[in-house]
């Protein structure tokens, strides 16, 4: 039953679609999956269809914690229109790391709230901000691993070096157990030069940890998401579907 943080120090990076897609892929590998979506923004919940702020969210429960009360993500936990289950985000997010501040285990609040929920998941998913703060630390410290999406460029290339000195840290300092699942190459185009580059640069820098499959670039990955979906409700014949399909089951395996 493990907790999967998906993250990297960079935005744009695919770290949404790519929760939201495996996610789905999993469910439909008879697996039992929880999405948990710990960014500000809730591009999440909001590409899941969840275009109200429900009432009991990740915020609200965090809140509780954090002024000594009990949280309860139990009762957070909303059933997509795709069928999905999803503990939702909050724009309020944004200030909780401030009113975490001084709090004695401040970094343990989610591990706390997403304990009780465990059992009834074969596998939980995290999205995180790409920022490394503390909602982000305290997603690390509940996972048991890492996954990193990243565009076969530059910039994100960097902000995967940048991450693994935050990665190493944590997991030397707070969470022992953490791995490093693997690192997945979104918006793969094999014809691109650079493409291919990064993905050579990435297999000789993390031998054995680059996943094989690559997540090709689709347009309907995006169409999925405007229209509150993922892919496979969106349009099972795409190239997206059959992409995430083939990440889902080589996680399987490694997992």
């Amino acid at each position: 039953m493990p907790v999967i943080s998906i993250a990297i120090q960079k935005g744009g990076s695919g770290k949404t679609t790519t929760a939201i897609n495996l996610g789905a892929a999993l469910a439909r590998a008879g697996k039992r999956v929880l999405l948990v979506d710990a960014d500000p923004q809730a591009n999440l919940s909001q590409s899941l269809g969840l275009e109200d702020e429900p009432v009991f969210n990740l915020y609200t429960e965090l809140k509780k914690e954090i002024q000594e009360s009990s949280g309860d993500l139990v009762k957070a936990v909303v059933t997509t229109r795709s069928g999905m289950d999803v503990v939702p985000a909050s724009i309020d997010l944004a200030v909780v790391e401030l009113e975490m501040a001084g709090m004695i285990g401040r970094e343990q609040l989610l591990s706390w709230l997403l304990k009780p929920l465990i059992p009834a998941y074969d596998y939980i998913l995290i999205d995180c901000p790409h920022a490394i703060g503390m909602l982000t630390v305290n997603a690390l410290l509940a996972s048991d691993y890492v996954l990193i999406p990243l565009p076969g460029e530059f910039l994100p290339l960097k902000g995967v070096y940048s991450f693994m000195r935050q990665f190493d840290m944590i997991q030397k300092k707070l969470n022992p157990k953490l791995q490093l699942l693997g690192l997945v190459m979104t918006r793969f185009d094999e014809r691109k030069v650079m493409n291919v580059g990064v993905k050579k640069q990435l297999e000789e820098k993390f031998e054995g940890k680059v996943f094989r499959t690559v997540i090709r670039t689709n347009m309907q990955l995006a169409k999925a998401q405007e229209a509150g979906m993922d892919i496979f409700s969106f349009d099972g014949s795409a190239n997206g579907a059959k992409d995430y399909r083939d990440l889902a089951e080589e996680l399987i395996q490694k997992t």
